[in-house]
């Protein structure tokens, strides 16, 4: 899994979550022409048994039409590579939640001004090629962590695949997460006096979920051009034609059109999720702060050589308890509709 962060420009990306062997880290060097991996060691079959998720962070700057970008790539080598993969998304899981949590006590603190943004704001998910759609793994993890951070879905490895083969297998992992209840993230609708072309390239964008993309980082030539591709017995492949994957359509969404509204979910969405959660469950230790104390005051008043009398007692503590009580049923409400906005609502403009 990788993840945008954002600072320039910034963001935070876990551009990669997915079994190894799906083209994770050749996709990424090829989306942000960089070579993160150079130095890694492919762990061999023995190694990975024992081998747990690790989470490793690469920052790259990029510039996009004048605009300078930092993207913090957080990658997530060793998912789903054990015997036993139970849980073994709760790294990636608890290190979002530890990125909000950090930007919740900065928040919270006197430096707000200069409060450093590395919640994450997209999630690259990928899936196999090679099985019938979403694996159970697959569901447990994006249903962990959709409600956190934005899921894009990717079917790795396009080449591997006829096109007839890449429809049927879109049109099945859609109707999966739908079953499933998934969430990934939505683009924003048009409006209705935007042009035809804007109104098109949105409806391709949707239809393309989940992105088929083909990654290579090797200049290959072919009939007097030279671009990234891959080269079989029977032809080449180019990474950048919109006829061979959808590689271009994930790029320009990702850096160029829909980076700014990936971090406004982000904000406005789980983060607002996050903080809510936290408020209620704040508030429902002060409630069962205030009534231990309260109970605690009456019994040491009763023994008292003054104590208060009893009737005064039970109204100010009935009171006091229907007050906070009162104040933790209208956070869950919020709450409550925070999580439906998220869920239902249909966010305009593109």
């Amino acid at each position: 899994m990788c993840c945008f962060e954002s600072g320039l420009k910034s963001v935070s990306l876990v551009p990669s979550v997915g079994e190894s062997g799906l083209g994770k880290s050749t996709l990424i060097n090829s989306l942000f022409l960089t070579d993160l991996y150079k130095d890694r060691k492919v762990p061999n079959a023995e190694e990975r048994i024992g081998q747990t998720v690790d989470i490793t962070k690469h920052t790259v700057s990029i510039e996009e039409k004048g605009i300078k970008l930092r993207l913090t790539i957080i990658d997530t080598p060793g998912f789903g590579d054990a015997v036993n993969n139970s849980e073994s998304w709760k790294q990636i899981e608890d290190y979002i939640d530890e990125q909000f949590e950090k930007y919740f006590r900065d928040e919270s603190g006197l430096n707000r001004r200069n409060i450093q943004d590395n919640r994450v704001h997209c999630c690259l998910y990928f899936i196999s090629p090679f099985g019938h759609g979403l694996r159970p793994l697959d569901v447990e993890c994006m249903k962990a962590i959709h409600e956190k951070v934005n899921i894009v879905p990717i079917l790795a490895k396009a080449d591997s695949l006829t096109q007839a083969e890449i429809c049927r297998k879109k049109r099945k992992i859609q109707e999966e997460m739908k079953q499933f209840g998934i969430n990934i993230y939505q683009f924003p609708e048009c409006d209705s006096d935007d042009d035809e072309d804007i109104k098109t390239h949105d409806q391709i964008l949707k239809d393309s979920i989940p992105f088929a993309v083909i990654g290579g980082n090797v200049q290959v030539e072919s009939k007097g051009r030279r671009f990234r591709g891959r080269l079989y017995p029977w032809g080449v492949v180019e990474v950048e034609n919109p006829a061979h994957s959808d590689f271009l359509l994930l790029r320009n969404m990702l850096v160029r059109t829909h980076m700014q509204d990936l971090k406004d979910v982000t904000r406005e969405t789980h983060y607002e999720n996050y903080r809510a959660q936290c408020i209620q469950n704040m508030t429902r230790m002060v409630v069962q702060e205030k009534k231990r104390s309260l109970r605690e005051k009456f019994h040491e008043g009763s023994e008292d050589n003054f104590p208060l009398p009893l009737a005064a007692v039970d109204t100010e503590t009935e009171r006091l308890i229907f007050e906070k009580d009162e104040e933790l049923r209208r956070m869950q409400e919020v709450f409550e509709r925070i999580q439906e906005q998220m869920q239902h609502s249909h966010r305009g403009g593109c």
